[in-house]
Order: structure tokens, then sequence, then C-alpha cells
């Protein structure tokens, strides 16, 4: 796409200040309100994953889905932190999207398998007001900043080159595309995946795994790394806590299924390339500053 484009947007670009690129205090409030939870959720699915029948929800087996979808919280935890103290609306943007796609599908997944939840259940009644309003308000919040990010680089902006955006952007549609088809054809996986997994788990691991494509697609039109900074830490959070499952939980994957190596492979090599893109961006950031 030419340079020239006003929808692409670089870090060499010209700033323009017809816009102030502030994150808007019901935004904060929005990630207050969310972290509660988020912690809580890391905390049962991370550090207790096979006490689900007691305290979660719904009975999450095996524990390794349990701690796969406490990674995506975790990455939560560090995303919304940062929408709570980030002053400027550009470095949070590109996470919301993601987290409309995944709540979106939680949401969904949870009314398709209404009978597999613990009624009555503090926590079940917490998982279901909590999904049937955040896709609601993370839309109205997008809305609600809508014109706040005019594409202006910060002072001492680097690009992310065009090699790492659409490595990147491959690398998340791929996941994205395994998670949708997870989502939306979970018995097509069903006793192939790397874990066993129900139609209900399946659809969950699928939302999970849209998360890295709807951030990276962003990168096709926004070159600014100050615009992807603190997603991709996010990211690498989650990317770690999914590793520490791996190894923590080994045996409840199915090792005789090609699909376990190729996704544990799939993870290592992603945290990776994550790990070296990030810190090839910060040793780019420091020189130009420098």
């Amino acid at each position: 796409m030419p340079r020239h484009d006003p929808r692409f947007v670089t870090a060499s670009a010209a700033p323009h200040h017809g816009h102030s690129d502030r994150v808007l205090l019901s935004t904060r409030l929005l990630a207050f309100l969310i972290l509660p939870f988020l912690v809580a959720a890391v905390f049962l699915l991370v550090v207790l994953p096979g006490g689900t029948e007691q305290h979660f929800a719904w009975t999450i087996q095996p524990p390794v889905t349990a701690m796969f979808l406490g990674a995506a919280y975790a990455g939560g935890i560090w995303f919304f932190v940062q929408v709570a103290v980030q002053r400027q609306w550009h470095r949070v943007r590109h996470g919301f999207p993601a987290v409309l796609v995944f709540s979106s599908l939680v949401s969904a997944s949870t009314f398709l398998h209404w009978d597999r939840f613990h009624f009555g259940h503090v926590s079940f009644v917490t998982w279901v007001v909590l999904y049937a309003t955040t896709p609601v308000l993370v839309l109205l919040t997008i809305i609600a900043n809508h014109g706040e990010d005019e594409g202006a680089p910060e002072g001492g902006d680097v690009d992310v080159p065009a090699p790492w955006r659409f490595s990147l952007a491959l690398v998340g549609a791929a996941a994205s595309v395994t998670g949708l088809v997870l989502f939306a054809v979970p018995q097509l996986l069903i006793g192939t995946w790397a874990w066993e997994v129900t139609p209900l788990t399946a659809r969950i691991v699928g939302a999970v795994l849209t998360l890295p494509g709807m951030v990276n697609v962003w990168m096709l039109r926004d070159a600014r790394w100050s615009a992807f900074r603190q997603v991709f830490q996010a990211q690498l959070v989650s990317l770690a806590c999914i590793v520490l499952a791996l190894v923590v939980r080994s045996g409840d994957l199915e090792w005789e299924r090609p699909s376990a190596w190729l996704f544990t492979v799939g993870i290592v090599v992603s945290a990776a390339v994550y790990v070296a893109f990030y810190v090839a961006m910060e040793r780019r950031s420091r020189r130009f500053t420098q």
C-alpha cells in the first residue's frame, strides 16, 4: 500500500494534532471493572486448574484446557493494566478488537452449551453476567474512542519493518483460522486435537486462538511500534503461561496424535519469534532515540 495513503500509518509521517489521542475515563473505568475478575480467573485456572468442578463456572477437563484459558486471562491482566495507566489511546487500541471477538465467541459458547454450567454457583452467575455484558461494553468502548487516534507517531517512534509485519500477520491469521474452525465446527477436530476436547472446550480453545490474529492483522495498516508495544507484552505474557501449561500438564496431551507435537512446536516457535521480534523492536527504538 503506498505510503501516502492516509490509512497506512508510519512513524516517519508528520505528526498531526487534530485529535487528543487520549484514553477516555469510561475506558479506564472498564479496565478497573474487568481486572479483579481476570485476577480471580487466573488464580482459579492457572494455579488451581484441577479444581474447576468445585470452584469455577463449569468443569474444565483436562486441566491443560483450564490453564490454556487462564493464559488468555493472564495476558488480559497485563493488557487492561495498560489500558488503566496509559494516557494515549493508540497504545492500546489494537487490543480491543481482539477482546471483542474473544468475549463474543465465549459468550456464544456459553449459551450454546448452557447445560454444561454449574447453575446457581456464584462463579456461574459471575461468568454469565460478564459474558452477557463484556462484548457490548467493549464494542461501546471502541465506538466511544473512535477518532481519538489519527495515526500520528509519538516522538521517537519507529516503524515495524514490513517483513515483521507480514510474518506476524500470517502467524496470527493461521492461529485465528484454526480457532474459528474449532469454534464453528468443533466436531471436526474432536478426537484429533492435541488433547481431549468436548464441543464446549473446543470452542473455548478456538476463542483463545483468535486473539493473536485479531491483534496482528492491524499491523498491515499501522506500522507504529508504539501502537503495538503494550499489546505484544500482553501476548508474551499469554504465551509464557501457555508454555508453562504445556510443561506442567504435559501428561494431558495425547502425544500419539501428530497434533500434540504440532501444537507444542508451534507454541514454542511462536514464543521464540515473539521474543525475538520484541527485542529487535526495542533495540531499533533505542537506536532511533540515541
